[in-house]
Formats: structure tokens, C-alpha cells, sequence
């Protein structure tokens, strides 16, 4: 069975994480099942836009799957696997949105693989935590990194050294996610918004995430100078 799932409708694609038994738990294999399926949708011509969610009614990810740490590979094969398929880098990378469909447990790499989306929805009834340093390890898919982008520094601390549970109010509250929505109707409420984001120019889409994406890496003078050349670049494919 694989681990991820892939489907495209109408320029809309879904990646849903698919180990329901174990509540989506991030091991190896979805790893690399979700390189893949993330490479077919950056250079898949027919969608325009990616849902990604999780199958059973559960959680959307439950973090890493820790019966795997005992037999992972050795510190210089991990490390050259992960050169190989970045999978992280490979977020970052995508021009085109990506939307977080959020629903049940969401906890630690569920809740770092959907602050490399661009847009979080989740349902009423998910709850998020970090609890990695609970478990004798440290949050390693680039959760140091994103959550402070998204919740400030004070607030990423609180809940990655307290093991805190956030509600899906205080996780809208604090910014984690950007809206909450009844758990029956998140499908729906999701599909409506990557239909609205698929209805507009997909080039000025696609130019207005690269320009957002680089505000946090320089400084206001050089982000309107990068902002006008990211434009000039996409507005020639107009």
C-alpha cells in the first residue's frame, strides 16, 4: 500500500498521507513516497494547486513513526539519503500553493509538514503539539525554523520544551493555522478555497508566493528590489 496518495481533478491535486492504521505516522517510506508524489505535482502541468491532507478520521499525522528509530540507517547513509531527496527543500521549492487540510492529532512532523504549506485549514476538532524532546529526541523537520516564522519565538519554545497542546482556537489564535472550520465540513470548505486560488492568473499566483517567500530572508530595501524583478520575470509568461 502506498503511503501517500495522489489525485488531480480539474487542476486541483490531492496528497493525502495514507498510513491510517498508525494515525499517518511520518516513517521512511512516507518520506520517500511524499518526495516523489511533491516532485509529480511541481512539474505536473495539469494542476495548478495541491490539498494535502490525511486519510482516516483519526488525525492528519502523528508525528514520526518512533518504532522505526531503532533500525534507521547510520548517521553518514541518513545524511546522504537526505541530500538525495530533500524533502523540505522540495516544499520550499514548489511555485505553485500548497494548502494544509489539518484534521485530529497534528503533531510534530504533521505540524512542521503543514507550515511548508501555504495556506493551514483545519477542522474544529485538531489539536497540535511538539512533543519530540519528550520522546529523548529534537524536533528535526524544520520545526525550529518555521514555527517561529509563524507564532513568534516565545510562543515556539512554550510549545515545543512544555509539551503543550494547542486546541484548533488557540492554534488559530497564535497564528499557526489561518482558519477553522466544522470537522464535517473541512473537504468542502477545503476544496472551495484551492478552486477560489485555481480561478485566478496562476502566473501572478506563482509570482506573489515567490515574492512573500523571500520578505523573511532580506531586508525591506532589497525585498522591493527582488519583489519588482520576480514580477518583471512572471509577468513576461502573461
Amino acid at each position: 500500500m502506498n503511503s501517500v496518495l495522489y489525485s488531480s481533478h480539474d487542476g486541483i491535486s490531492t496528497i493525502k498521507l495514507n498510513r491510517p492504521k498508525y494515525i499517518n505516522a511520518f516513517n521512511i517510506q512516507m518520506r520517500d513516497d511524499l518526495y516523489e508524489v511533491l516532485k509529480f505535482f511541481r512539474d505536473d502541468n495539469e494542476s495548478d494547486i495541491a490539498i494535502i491532507c490525511g486519510e482516516g478520521s483519526k488525525g492528519f499525522c502523528s508525528g514520526a513513526d518512533i518504532t522505526e528509530f531503532d533500525t534507521a540507517p547510520s548517521q553518514v547513509v541518513a545524511r546522504s539519503v537526505r541530500e538525495s531527496r530533500d524533502l523540505w527543500g522540495l516544499f520550499l521549492e514548489i511555485e505553485k500553493p500548497i494548502i494544509a487540510s489539518v484534521h485530529g492529532y497534528v503533531i510534530g512532523s504533521g505540524v512542521e509538514i503543514s507550515l511548508l504549506c501555504d495556506i493551514r485549514i483545519s477542522s474544529s476538532d485538531a489539536s497540535f503539539s511538539m512533543p519530540e524532546i519528550s520522546l529523548g529526541f529534537l524536533p528535526a523537520a524544520a520545526g525550529t525554523q518555521t514555527l517561529p516564522k509563524f507564532i513568534g519565538l516565545n510562543n515556539t519554545l512554550d510549545l515545543i520544551l512544555t509539551r503543550k497542546v494547542l486546541s484548533a482556537k488557540d492554534a488559530l489564535s497564535i497564528g499557526l493555522v489561518d482558519r477553522v472550520v466544522d470537522v464535517e465540513n473541512l473537504e468542502s470548505e477545503s476544496l472551495k478555497l484551492a478552486k477560489n486560488i485555481k480561478n485566478m492568473n496562476q502566473y501572478l499566483i506563482r509570482a506573489a508566493k515567490k515574492s512573500v517567500s523571500i520578505s523573511d530572508d532580506v531586508s525591506l530595501e532589497k525585498g522591493i528590489l527582488l519583489e519588482k524583478r520576480v514580477f518583471q520575470r512572471f509577468q513576461s509568461r502573461i
